[in-house]
């Protein structure tokens, strides 16, 4: 099997260690153990949690705590709806590996994790691509979405909240795409490790999977939760594609670790006082980029409604790869060049880093913008 270079992570493997202020972080600043203990209130009562545990293998599913935990994100998934994976892209693929066939015709937006169509294209898929324009404020065209489907579409694979623009539909919106695929059965595989940053009200909005019959919902605790070191994804789902991935899963995971599993547990469990530290990064920061961005001639955005990132164009006289590594260079701060994206012309800002570090970084990025030559 060939597949693609897979663009944004070779870009962070080169960078992200070696920068000074990373704003290519695509999670709401990362707690440390100690941070996440606080917020719980188990300092002093972990270890008797943890000095009893045998460490063997753990649950294959995952705990009934950890899964029952992550249904109550949904509002129609219960235990069996949810199988535990090592992060969202280890959810993804196995999805992918469960249902596409060569020869099945796959739609994924763009831009998007890379995942979504270099997978189902490495297995033979004729794959489509949905293009996501800013004069549509980033949102699929439905219109277009109804053209391109047919009677072999297996897959339509969306991201919502978009990595990397923001953009988020919402549930009248999303019903809507679910009427589409239902015509033609096809899958709706929605990557949703951003679900929870909306920029507005409790920070969720709908899940394809309480949604749709054939809705799949893959997450992580990654973004919204800051615990990527974690390593816990999952997916939901109707209960026979869930067996159906578990055959495939069985192949290549027993369980993730006991200890992330508790601590994933433990963070869910305290969801109210981690999204109130979160949401305030989310809607703080936000503000500052966006004061930012209107300030300078070279640079201007769609204004995220979600996640944790922004797509920028940027209007000066190199490739967005060739931005950003005199950008890293020379001031030590990382974005992530839109070509790492199959999107030439822009870059990804993450802005949920801590604060001091954006705000340095991009105090350092308008001085090297002063020095570019503009198109």
């Amino acid at each position: 099997m060939k597949i693609r270079e897979f663009g944004v992570e070779r870009w962070m493997d080169l960078y992200e260690h070696r920068c000074e202020l990373n704003l290519a972080e695509t999670c709401v600043a990362s707690l440390t153990v100690g941070e996440l203990l606080r917020i719980a209130g188990k300092e002093d009562a972990l270890l008797a949690e943890i000095l009893p545990m045998r460490l063997t293998y753990g649950a294959i599913d995952g705990t009934e705590r950890l899964r029952a935990n992550i249904a109550s994100l949904y509002e129609k998934q219960r235990v069996p709806n949810v199988l535990i994976t090592h992060g969202a892209i280890s959810a993804n693929a196995l999805v992918y590996e469960t249902l596409v066939e060569p020869g099945d015709h796959v739609i994924s937006v763009l831009p998007t994790y890379q995942q979504h169509y270099s997978i189902p294209e490495s297995y033979g898929a004729q794959v489509g691509i949905l293009r996501l324009r800013e004069e549509n404020g980033f949102l699929p065209d439905l219109d277009e979405l109804r053209r391109m489907v047919t009677d072999r579409t297996r897959v339509i694979a969306i991201n919502n909240p978009n990595n990397p623009t923001g953009s988020l539909m919402d549930q009248p919106f999303l019903e809507q795409l679910v009427d589409i695929a239902r015509s033609c059965g096809a899958y709706v595989l929605c990557d949703e490790v951003y679900r929870g940053t909306d920029q507005h009200g409790n920070g969720f909005t709908a899940s394809i999977t309480d949604l749709y019959e054939k809705g799949i919902s893959t997450g992580s605790m990654s973004k919204t939760w800051s615990l990527a070191g974690l390593r816990v994804g999952w997916i939901a789902a109707d209960v026979d594609l869930i067996a159906r991935v578990r055959t495939h899963r069985d192949y290549n995971t027993i369980s993730v670790g006991m200890l992330n599993d508790l601590l994933a547990s433990i963070a869910l469990e305290h969801r109210g006082a981690l999204l109130e530290r979160n949401h305030s990064i989310l809607r703080t920061h936000l503000a500052l980029l966006d004061k930012w961005v209107a300030a300078e001639p070279a640079l201007s955005y769609v204004k995220p409604k979600s996640g944790t990132t922004a797509l920028v164009r940027v209007d000066v006289d190199m490739t967005s790869r060739d931005f950003c590594v005199a950008l890293v260079e020379k001031t030590g701060v990382m974005f992530t060049p839109g070509s790492a994206l199959d999107m030439e012309g822009y870059v990804r800002i993450g802005y949920t880093n801590s604060r001091d570090v954006l705000e340095a970084g991009l105090a350092r990025v308008s001085g090297f913008l002063n020095g570019v030559a503009r198109r």
